[in-house]
């Protein structure tokens, strides 16, 4: 279902409308946030959070992106919260945060990757937040720099700028820490 069709049934009937909302995007939202705040349970929670705000403000979607668009930006807005709020509440940066996180990330029972993976995301921790998110959506996520400029409120010129940096410095970390 289209978004168009899917914002008309929710007009018609917002309990089934809402239902393949969650439906379509759910297990995307989700991904997208796993990837910032790397734990299952706490991006079950923040995906939990998101689509209770879309539920609550969807009356106040003017169209002026996509509903994509939309709902990304506010999953990337709420995963950015609860990452800093739970840095805070350690009294660490949000940084030291998505670190000590990577470092967790062998003994969460829903992490599937093998050593590989592991290190990829543990460089990509190393990010500052933004070159973080980009290169995520980017690279995981297959979306245009257009769509992540719609999300991140930024230009195209700087996302291209942002993942070119975060590519480069997940390269020196790999080689510096995988075994040969």
């Amino acid at each position: 279902m289209e978004d168009t069709e899917l914002l008309l049934l929710i007009e018609k009937d917002p309990d089934r409308g809402f239902r393949y909302l969650i439906k379509k995007y759910s297990n995307p939202i989700y991904w997208h946030i796993r990837k910032i705040v790397l734990i299952h349970d706490d991006a079950d929670d923040v995906t939990q959070n998101v689509f209770i705000k879309v539920f609550q403000n969807l009356s106040s979607f003017k169209g002026d992106s996509s509903l994509k668009t939309w709902i990304y930006k506010i999953a990337t807005n709420e995963s950015i919260n609860f990452l800093n709020s739970a840095a805070q509440k350690k009294n660490i940066k949000s940084e030291e945060l998505a670190i000590l996180l990577s470092s967790q990330l062998e003994d969460d029972n829903f992490f599937e990757g093998d050593e590989i993976q592991l290190k990829l995301q543990q460089a990509i921790a190393t990010l500052p937040e933004k070159q973080r998110i980009v290169f995520n959506m980017k690279y995981f996520d297959a979306m245009k720099y257009e769509e992540i400029a719609g999300i991140l409120n930024t230009s195209v010129g700087a996302l291209k700028a942002s993942y070119h940096h975060a590519s480069k410095k997940i390269e020196e970390f790999l080689l510096k820490n995988i075994e040969k």
